[in-house]
């Protein structure tokens, strides 16, 4: 089984000043790494972001949930990853997924083609991209990216290139993720909103998609990942059903032991978290930055543990 790891959550930063305490903090609390999302949002820009975030800190590790494939090409991705890893002294988490954001694509103004589309062009680029961290120089000539005698340096600081997290929901998704990924992020349907959304939190959902990848043969050396939409630490009782309107409560009840939710005080949220590796086998756990310091202490408890 393997030991904990926690990852805050954070985009945001109001100055330089502020972006560095963020990921001061993150690392003083003990959490192992700080993700950020890639959305054309009210958010940091990724690549500087995590730059900036590595030059603050001595020991954090940086990474992204999830780049979108779509919204750069893979040899500049691959050549910004590994400028990434060498300045944060090897410390990089390359995550990377299919793109879902129907809005990103509208504001950049590039096709949101159908799901099969756009997951064929990101197992290309991955294969693509980890022909690049390890071969000299890369032609390739595929169905979407055609590449003439490519050379990325610097050369990846980790080796053969930084863990690759892929961001899955279905079950293609996962086959890909479960083929080159060191890191496997579970994340919920998200191409239709609604029930279906609801459905794909449950655990039941999750857990089907893990005894998936454990057919598979690399499922020893796949870590487990799942980012926590939402959380609280709190004494009082839970209230999530209660929260959401009486025509989803019945999906609701289904979803709030989700490994999506963190809910309770802080012994109860030790205990959730430890049964829910027992039960599936994640370890690695992603905390929304606004619930970074009240979860502090759930991390000093289970780090490494």
């Amino acid at each position: 089984m393997r030991p904990f790891r926690f990852a805050a959550m954070a985009s945001r930063g109001r100055s330089a000043e502020h972006w560095r305490q963020v990921a001061q903090r993150a690392e003083a609390l003990g959490y192992d790494s700080l993700l950020m999302p890639d959305h054309i949002t009210d958010q940091l820009a990724p690549m500087p972001a995590l730059a900036a975030a590595a030059a603050a800190t001595t020991t954090l590790r940086i990474g992204s949930f999830v780049f979108d494939n779509d919204y750069r090409n893979p040899v500049m991705l691959a050549k910004e990853a590994t400028t990434l890893d060498l300045l944060s002294s090897g410390r990089l988490e390359f995550g990377i997924g299919a793109g879902w954001s129907r809005r990103d694509y509208q504001q950049l103004g590039i096709p949101y083609d159908p799901p099969k589309v756009r997951v064929d062009r990101m197992e290309e680029a991955v294969t693509l991209m980890k022909r690049l961290w390890t071969e000299d120089k890369v032609t390739h000539e595929g169905p979407h990216y055609r590449v003439r005698e490519a050379t990325v340096l610097p050369r990846p600081t980790q080796r053969p290139h930084p863990p690759l997290m892929i961001g899955a929901s279905g079950p293609r998704m996962l086959r890909i993720a479960a083929r080159e990924a060191q890191i496997v992020a579970f994340v919920p349907s998200l191409n239709r909103l609604g029930l279906e959304t609801l459905r794909s939190m449950g655990t039941e959902s999750v857990e089907k998609r893990i005894a998936m990848l454990r057919r598979t043969p690399r499922f020893s050396e796949i870590e487990l990942n799942v980012i926590v939409f939402d959380a609280a630490v709190t004494d009082a009782a839970r209230s999530v059903v209660g929260a959401l309107t009486a025509r989803l409560k019945s999906a609701a009840t289904a979803i709030v032991e989700s490994p999506f939710l963190l809910y309770g005080s802080r012994a109860s949220i030790v205990e959730d978290l430890l049964a829910r590796r027992e039960r599936l086998g994640i370890s690695y756990f992603a905390i929304p930055g606004r619930a970074m310091r009240a979860f502090g202490p759930v991390v000093v408890a289970l780090r490494g543990k």
